[in-house]
């Protein structure tokens, strides 16, 4: 098991106002809205179906957000950036962007899921007060079968990545921060609906 350190400061918090400075939460367009909520459904199902432990430890969380394609670049100071769904109970309840600076050199550059797993409504009260970074004790998990069942929370998170193409080698990240845009009720049901189309 390799693990990719989140290290917070307050350099990387200038980094990323500055490098993500007009985007926005959500998706402007509905149809952009839609492909992200099916994309994030199927990188939920790629990363339990990869390690059938991952939905249990899902389950007994109070919620989970999805970022089905979280990029970043290697070899350079540089950063990454990825939009996904929050879910509360098994339902789609939001946006969730995620962005991360980092200074020095990063091994590789790559794609991928990220999976960070709330254990209690209080860390899910952090992200939608718009007050939830990572700091220097995080981690995040590469997933391989059976990380679920040996999972745990730090500070009421806990985070899973899956590569999406070759080898994800240990970098070192200066910060990651999660802002949060809730959906409106009609668009909650939509995205369930769809949601649980694809599951069955």
């Amino acid at each position: 098991m390799f693990y990719v350190r989140l290290l917070g400061t307050l350099a990387a918090g200038a980094f990323l106002a500055a490098s993500v400075t007009g985007c926005a939460t959500a998706p402007k367009s509905q149809a952009e809205r839609q492909s992200l909520q099916s994309e994030a459904e199927a990188a939920y199902q790629g990363m339990t179906a990869k390690d059938s432990s991952l939905a249990d430890f899902i389950d007994r969380a109070a919620g989970y957000a999805i970022f089905p394609s979280v990029g970043k670049a290697g070899f350079i100071a540089g950063g990454g950036y990825g939009r996904g769904i929050l879910y509360e109970n098994g339902r789609p309840t939001g946006y969730v962007e995620i962005n991360q600076g980092s200074v020095g050199a990063q091994i590789g550059a790559e794609t991928y899921n990220e999976l960070v797993v709330f254990e209690n409504e209080a860390a899910l009260d952090k992200l939608k007060k718009g007050k939830f970074e990572f700091g220097a004790s995080a981690s995040a998990v590469a997933l391989k079968a059976g990380v679920g069942g040996a999972g745990r929370f730090v500070n009421g998170v806990a985070v899973f990545v899956q590569p999406k193409g070759g080898l994800m080698a240990e970098a070192s990240i200066t910060g990651q921060k999660l802002n949060y845009e809730p959906m409106d009720s009609s668009e909650a049901e939509s995205a369930l609906t769809r949601s649980n189309r694809m599951r069955q």
